[in-house]
């Protein structure tokens, strides 16, 4: 039994290479299917977000697992990259190690923003469409369910997600009110209308907003987040020109590659008159290429801006982080322990039934030599065969369970399997 998991993350990895690996929603069935098609005796679930991009692997069969070398062969070819480049970039944990940082990661512990709401749903949403898509199965339905319950519990149990900061909130509250003492006054430019960009409308109407256009390659969403949010919708063509009017852009999109190119601002920057113009391209990959932050009178960040006020979030939750932590390493002691009597259990039962088996060919045997035998005295050689096989199993079985409560069961597991000649 082999449970690994390869990726990297905003704590690993600069956001230009999370942009290069980073899975669009369309793509992810492709993603999938070639990876079982490579692996066809492996369950995967792939976990990408903003800053994350995690490939979650688990197989019965150690052999038949794919290495560390595979995935990352894997998504080299994918993406079109070369292995060697990414190779040292993409970090690799195994076994207890991988389901603790998988908890870790759905009770937001390990997130930019400790706290934040957005990354339990989004460790569901990759379970839940990898299992819609056939690729989870035993392994993965059992450690992606326990994470959801950990995470639940640290949210339960602790406050750290309390007052909880997003993404969306830390952009908006600590970054644009840097440039903009007030936004009531101001034309703000919502790009992309999905979970993100609506989140981003709460943070923006509590510090005043009013002057709200959504434009979304999909007019029907941008409509519908216009009418609940009250916001003004606009279509997509007249990007160019929303961006000339405004003074605040918040773009969200999940778009393979930059939506507005430094060509595309250089063309529009004259008609702006070097007014202040503040982007938090909170996209991956980023909607806004780069270079327009240069431009004169442009504030433009990105995700990876975030991290040194994430860095004050984290610190603000220091004092609930050790009951958090408590929490997360008592379940995936749980969970391990699960999973080796998991992984015992077939065993033990197999020598039980072997066991049986012996014993009732030598009661057949005894009985037939002593026809004369009455009932009661059979049941009372039965009894004393079982509590004799009893005793007997009862040391190395003990010595079994213990040694899974432990996690450390594979040698001795082995062992049995080879002293008893059990088959798997």
């Amino acid at each position: 039994m082999k449970l690994q998991l390869v990726g990297c993350s905003h704590q690993t990895a600069p956001v230009e290479l999370r942009q290069q690996l980073a899975f669009a929603a369309e793509d992810l069935p492709g993603a999938i299917e070639k990876l079982q098609l490579r692996f066809p005796n492996t369950e995967a679930v792939v976990l990408s977000t903003c800053n994350r991009v995690e490939v979650y692997t688990a197989s019965e069969d150690q052999n038949e697992s794919p290495s560390h070398e595979d995935v990352v062969q894997f998504l080299a070819e994918f993406h079109q990259l070369s292995p060697e480049e990414i190779f040292g970039e993409l970090f690799q944990q195994s076994g207890e190690d991988a389901v603790r940082h998988l908890f870790y990661v759905a009770a937001s512990l390990d997130s930019m923003v400790v706290g934040e709401s957005q990354i339990l749903g989004q460790v569901k949403q990759a379970y839940e469409e990898a299992t819609r898509l056939g690729s989870t199965g035993p392994l993965t339905h059992g450690v992606f369910q326990a994470a959801l319950k950990a995470a639940r519990r640290v949210a339960a149990d602790t406050a750290i997600h309390q007052r909880r900061i997003s993404i969306p909130a830390v952009a908006v509250s600590d970054f644009a009110t840097q440039i903009f003492q007030r936004f009531d006054d101001k034309n703000i430019l919502l790009i992309g209308a999905g979970e993100m960009a609506e989140e981003t409308l709460q943070y923006l109407r509590s510090e005043g907003a009013q002057g709200v256009t959504i434009v979304n390659r999909s007019l029907e969403r941008s409509n519908m987040l216009a009418e609940k949010w009250q916001c003004r919708p606009d279509h997509w063509d007249r990007l160019r020109e929303l961006i000339v009017d405004a003074d605040l852009i918040v773009s969200t999109t999940a778009a393979g590659q930059p939506v507005v190119t430094l060509e595309d601002f250089k063309k529009i920057e004259s008609q702006r008159h070097q007014r202040p113009l503040a982007i938090l391209d909170l996209a991956v990959p980023c909607d806004f290429e780069p270079a327009i932050g240069k431009c004169l009178g442009v504030y433009l960040y990105n995700i990876d801006d975030l991290k040194i006020v994430c860095h004050r979030n984290r610190q603000a939750r220091q004092d609930e982080w050790p009951a958090a932590e408590q929490i997360l390493e008592e379940e995936t002691r749980q969970f391990m322990v699960d999973l080796h009597h998991r992984a015992t259990a077939p065993t033990i039962r197999q020598l039980k039934e072997s066991c049986e088996l012996l014993k009732t060919e030598e009661l057949e045997r005894l009985f037939n030599k002593i026809p004369e035998s009455n009932p009661a005295a059979q049941e009372e050689i039965a009894h004393a065969f079982d509590r004799f096989i009893n005793k007997l199993l009862h040391p190395p079985l003990d010595s079994l369970r213990k040694e899974a409560h432990m996690g450390t069961p594979h040698s001795l597991l082995e062992a049995f399997k080879r002293l008893f000649k059990l088959k798997d």
